[in-house]
């Protein structure tokens, strides 16, 4: 009983930092500047700007044909493909039929594209829109991917492999992999040779690797916060700010989201803050040394780097139920999340736990810009 009071105890301290946090960051600069309702039907998951090329992709799943019922008529089957925009006014700009995936990363130099498209990845040419080819990479099963320009290599990362499959962004070939002693998610590089990948594991941690060498140099653990899926990078100062959905050892009930922030350097961790919603994704922009983190309740979080050692919330920002994803162009500062409305959600199992989503509402997908 006395541990059960001292959980509780710590338990509303926590939320109530939390909700005077929220109500002192709910407004701010930034504001949902734009909606383009899309539509389309099918899966996602990340969303990416190429901002050299101007263009938004946004890798859709395939869904099955429904038969028709006596009160609801048939629906067709969709493949999956690559859906393209044009990232400064939301039109639509292409798509590519068969290259679906999780997520899309672009060498701006060569014009090749590529999608970590399970099990294999997908390689296009950006100017032509088409595929050029299929890349088997083995057991992994591709996820989340970045290109770094320091070497003109793609990274894609594998949660049941723990690894990293490293691809030549010039002519497509697997050059290797990287052990990364955990279950990765989102990746940051620093454009000099070091690349930072946060893991998912319920002890939450960033594996630092050198990209010469392709070898994991440092485990930053995070000891008492878990589920990290979200990592941006603030290059000039050596900062790392991770988007973890789980804190507290045992973790607190209902889980209690965390931004992680850490030197890049060491590991040291400078402060946690608070995130309005569980994270799945994170940017930066060194322009104005914020921090972002997206969430699938329709919330953003905005952290303000007052200096390399000091940080704040500065916003909560509402943005849309199930925009969990983000990307970020750094031409015009401008932010970038999709999300569809959903009918009521069933019940959660008896048991407790994630219950089943609402049924999409055909046609509703939708992408947000955000900006001041």
């Amino acid at each position: 009983m006395r541990r059960y009071l001292l959980t509780m105890t710590a338990a509303l301290t926590i939320f109530g930092a939390i909700a005077s946090a929220w109500q002192a960051a709910s407004s701010g600069p930034y504001k949902v500047l734009k909606t383009a309702k899309v539509g389309g039907e099918g899966g996602w998951d990340y969303i990416y700007a190429d901002s050299v090329g101007r263009r938004l992709y946004i890798p859709r799943g395939a869904t099955r044909e429904v038969a028709a019922t006596d009160t609801t008529p048939a629906v067709a089957a969709v493949p999956a493909r690559l859906t393209i925009f044009n990232l400064d006014t939301l039109d639509p700009a292409g798509q590519i039929p068969g290259v679906g995936g999780n997520g899309t990363a672009v060498d701006p130099k060569s014009g090749h594209g590529f999608t970590s498209d399970h099990p294999k990845v997908s390689m296009f040419d950006t100017k032509t829109l088409t595929l050029i080819k299929s890349i088997d990479v083995g057991a992994a099963r591709p996820d989340g991917i970045l290109f770094d320009d320091f070497n003109q290599r793609v990274y894609v990362f594998s949660h049941p492999t723990k690894d990293a499959t490293v691809i030549d962004s010039k002519d497509g070939t697997v050059v290797g992999t990287i052990d990364l002693g955990g279950v990765p998610e989102q990746g940051v590089a620093d454009g000099k040779g070091m690349l930072y990948v946060v893991m998912q594991d319920p002890v939450g941690s960033v594996t630092a690797v050198d990209v010469k060498t392709m070898k994991a140099t440092a485990h930053y653990s995070f000891v008492d916060k878990g589920g990290c899926n979200g990592l941006a990078l603030d290059v000039k100062n050596q900062v790392l700010f991770a988007a973890c959905g789980r804190s507290g050892n045992p973790p607190v009930q209902p889980a209690q989201p965390m931004m992680v922030i850490l030197s890049a350097k060491d590991g040291t961790i400078y402060t946690s803050l608070p995130l309005a919603g569980g994270s799945d994704g994170a940017a930066f922009n060194p322009a104005t040394m914020e921090a972002f983190s997206t969430h699938g309740n329709g919330t953003m979080t905005i952290v303000k780097e007052k200096s390399p050692t000091n940080f704040e919330v500065e916003q909560n920002l509402q943005t849309m139920n199930g925009a969990r994803t983000i990307t970020f162009d750094s031409k015009t500062g401008h932010l970038f999340t999709m999300s569809q409305e959903r009918g009521p959600a069933p019940p959660p199992p008896p048991g407790g736990g994630r219950g089943p989503q609402g049924i999409a509402v055909p046609g509703s997908f939708t992408i947000l810009m955000i900006g001041k």
